[in-house]
């Protein structure tokens, strides 16, 4: 198996290739006879923003679509036909006004599982870079044996409880040990039962054996108040309905809070109250708990909106919706794409109190950004990646909270947590909890993703506020969580992909540096000498 991470920087690519200036308004003119456009219906994120984009960022967008498999044809090593071997599945335009196009993999019309590449263009049409995995070598059949039913069948043998929802399944190339396996991509959820899980199966489709799984259950207009459990007395937006008042925010994508009541399934009951005066600050009353996520959810929001630019989770001024008192005495709080909610669990009191803090709630809700951007695989390094991104934003929106009765630190977890070391994660020491790393000497394969968090749980914090890698003994110097946040959330929505590994980190970050900072600058710098702390290099 030949797989080739693409990293192809526009100071190599200048000389192969002419510079392509935007010319709003004409861009489509610039289009080769030879390339296929791209199907409109794909670019889900353009047409959800699309009112919001400036003619110059339109024209850039139409441009990097029509130019982007001539790209990777001419630019990129061993592809044999760029328009044959490469879906297109978003374009779009960031702050920066630089326009980036992603393209999925395929082979014979097959999708290849992680086989992504992203082309990045310069506000003048120029390219900038072609980053992403590409896999050489290809060579099976693409005709199944078994059917999709069949293939669905044995995944539910596997899983051994009852799915919420008939799942799909998908046929898709799975590289794996060095083959290639034409296998059915299915994902089976039940969040509905006292043991939530969400596995995605690689089931051959010429065998019927599981070739590969794992886990992906993502783990933690009126004005009313609220006295929440964590957080005092905060502002709640509601929503007046006749005779009451609801937990639903006009104000931030019809977000609503709905009550289990120690159920584990359905959608719950919307929290209602008669004078828009919510909670008592105590766990006895049920609605505590809910102001708790209510207020999360608002505030996270409003933080990836302020900060980042971002309109809800994605990207398209919609919100989500939060399940709250799961189940009997649950010690968890997860995120599910198929839902597209939070969930909490109240917790047994002596391990965890109520799973609802500033922290956790943003923590779920960062796993659907990163569902709708890179899509890091819920499973080895990647998985780290995956779960350091909500514990990063999870503490950058309790930071940006301000809120006096839970403010912001670098622990995870510290307002929940019964045991006698009083946080779930520390981001300063990861290795303060026995089992989490700070350098990546101590990644092993098949490590918990709760764990393998802590080397970019710690290149982050180190990267905002300085300091020593324990393991390494290296000391840096930081360049404040403002702008560690800036270069992290660019580095996952602009150059991550699904298969990105830490190694992988490292350049995505010094890309995402270099675009906002500049080459060569003190925060470039920064980001590669942290990383080197860490021990990726």
């Amino acid at each position: 198996m030949n797989r080739r991470r693409i990293l192809l920087f526009a100071m190599v690519l200048m000389a192969m290739a002419p510079m392509v200036a935007i010319q709003p308004g004409n861009a489509q003119s610039q289009k080769s006879e030879a390339t296929t456009s791209f199907d409109s219906a794909t670019l889900d994120h353009v047409q959800a923003t699309d009112a919001e984009l400036s003619p110059e960022q339109k024209a850039a967008i139409t441009h990097a679509q029509t130019i982007s498999f001539d790209l990777l044809q001419a630019q990129v090593p061993g592809i044999r036909n760029a328009q044959e071997e490469f879906v297109p599945r978003e374009a779009f335009a960031d702050q920066l006004h630089m326009a980036h196009v992603r393209l999925d993999q395929t082979h014979q019309g097959v999708k290849v599982f992680q086989g992504e590449m992203i082309t990045h263009f310069q506000t003048d049409g120029s390219l900038a870079s072609i980053t992403g995995d590409y896999f050489q070598g290809i060579n099976i059949s693409t005709t199944p044996r078994l059917t999709s039913d069949e293939a669905i069948a044995i995944a539910r043998q596997q899983f051994g409880q009852f799915p919420s929802e008939q799942p799909a399944a998908e046929l898709m190339i799975l590289p794996k040990n060095g083959k290639y396996f034409l296998t059915y991509q299915i994902e089976l959820v039940d969040i509905a039962s006292e043991n939530p899980a969400a596995t995605v199966y690689f089931i051959s489709a010429k065998s019927g054996k599981v070739i590969w799984s794992y886990d992906n259950l993502e783990t933690a207009t009126a004005t009313g108040s609220g006295r929440s459990l964590y957080s005092g007395t905060v502002p709640l937006s509601t929503n007046s309905i006749t005779g009451k008042f609801e937990l639903r925010d006009m104000t931030h994508g019809s977000h609503y809070t709905s009550d289990l009541k120690g159920k584990f399934f359905g959608t719950g009951t919307v929290f209602t109250d008669t004078d828009n005066t919510w909670g008592s600050g105590v766990s006895a009353d049920p609605s505590s708990a809910a102001v708790d996520a209510h207020y999360g959810a608002a505030k996270t929001f409003d933080y990836y909106k302020l900060v980042h630019g971002r309109n809800g989770i994605a990207n398209n001024g919609r919100g989500g919706y939060s399940r709250i008192h799961y189940g009997r005495k649950y010690n968890n709080a997860f995120w599910s794409d198929s839902c597209f909610c939070m969930t909490y669990g109240d917790g047994d009191g002596n391990t965890f109190t109520a799973l609802v803090s500033i922290d956790v709630a943003a923590h779920e809700m960062t796993h659907g950004v990163t569902s709708k951007t890179a899509r890091l695989v819920y499973s080895g390094e990647s998985g780290g990646l995956n779960e350091a991104t909500s514990d990063i934003f999870g503490t950058c929106t309790e930071f940006f909270a301000a809120n006096s009765s839970d403010p912001g630190d670098y622990l995870i977890g510290e307002e929940i947590t019964k045991t006698s070391r009083g946080w779930l994660r520390s981001m300063s020491d990861p290795r303060g909890d026995g089992a989490s790393i700070d350098h990546y000497s101590q990644y092993t394969n098949g490590m918990d993703v709760h764990y393998s968090s802590g080397l970019a749980n710690h290149f982050f914090y180190l990267l905002s506020e300085g300091g020593t890698n324990r393991t390494s003994g290296i000391a840096v110097t930081g360049i404040t969580r403002g702008k560690a946040e800036k270069i992290w959330y660019r580095a996952l929505t602009v150059y991550m992909t699904s298969g990105t590994n830490y190694a992988a980190a490292r350049t995505a970050t010094l890309n995402a540096a270099r675009d906002l900072y500049g080459t060569g600058s003190a925060e470039q710098n920064a980001v590669a000498a942290t990383w080197t702390a860490c021990g990726v290099n």
